[in-house]
């Protein structure tokens, strides 16, 4: 649930006086999160777990070829859903594919027997016996995240590299996930906040500011 700023919380933490907030506290916009891991501040930049594994399998109504994918790697801005690899050009112990995104956009055109990376996801899809024909392919799920949330760091691979709230209150996790509640639009001062590793205040900003998030410097409370 969504709902405009109060002055306190009912939820496990501590919401005190400081310098946060930089503009107009009324027109910052809360909402009831859960927290996955870590104890950490108010103001801490928070990502969401939005995905989790892949996992593949031959398209409906099989394939001409017997290759096989192997390992599919979920790496940062993946999205969940399903990913559509089709070949495109066939060839003897060869070929080459697009791969779409869940929204059907394309991400990158590879080849068979060639590592592969685009749209967040890193595979290699491998020759076999026979060769693949124009249309063969294979669907790749990549499965839902726990929407839980967690300190954003740059290097994670889940959804959570991408920052889109800021802690309201203290909260401790790390026992177990918490209900809190975060800012999810706002003025905030930057030297209030806390950045996880690979973030700043000015690598943040502008993606931030798309979000209705607006960071400032050295505002009095």
């Amino acid at each position: 649930m969504t709902t405009s700023f109060q002055p306190a919380f009912s939820s496990a933490g501590s919401h005190t006086h400081d310098r946060l907030l930089a503009g107009d506290a009324v027109n910052a916009v809360t909402e009831s999160i859960v927290l996955d891991t870590g104890n950490l501040t108010r103001g801490a930049l928070l990502g969401k777990i939005t995905n989790g594994s892949a996992s593949s399998e031959a398209k409906s109504g099989g394939n001409t070829g017997n290759g096989t994918m192997g390992t599919v790697t979920v790496g940062s801005g993946a999205k969940a859903g399903v990913y559509q690899l089709r070949i495109v050009t066939a060839a003897s112990n060869a070929g080459e594919f697009t791969v779409k995104d869940p929204d059907g956009v394309v991400v990158g055109v590879g080849d068979v027997a060639t590592a592969f990376a685009g749209g967040g996801l890193s595979f290699t899809l491998a020759d076999g016996g026979t060769d693949f024909v124009v249309g063969d392919g294979f669907d790749i799920t990549v499965a839902a995240g726990s929407g839980k949330y967690v300190l954003s760091a740059t290097a994670a691979t889940d959804g959570s590299e991408v920052p889109r709230a800021i802690l309201a209150e203290d909260a401790d996790a790390t026992s177990g996930d918490v209900t809190t509640v975060a800012y999810l639009t706002g003025e905030f001062n930057s030297d209030a906040m806390t950045f996880g590793t690979g973030h700043t205040a000015d690598s943040v900003k502008d993606k931030l500011a798309d979000r209705g998030i607006f960071l400032k410097t050295n505002t009095p409370y």
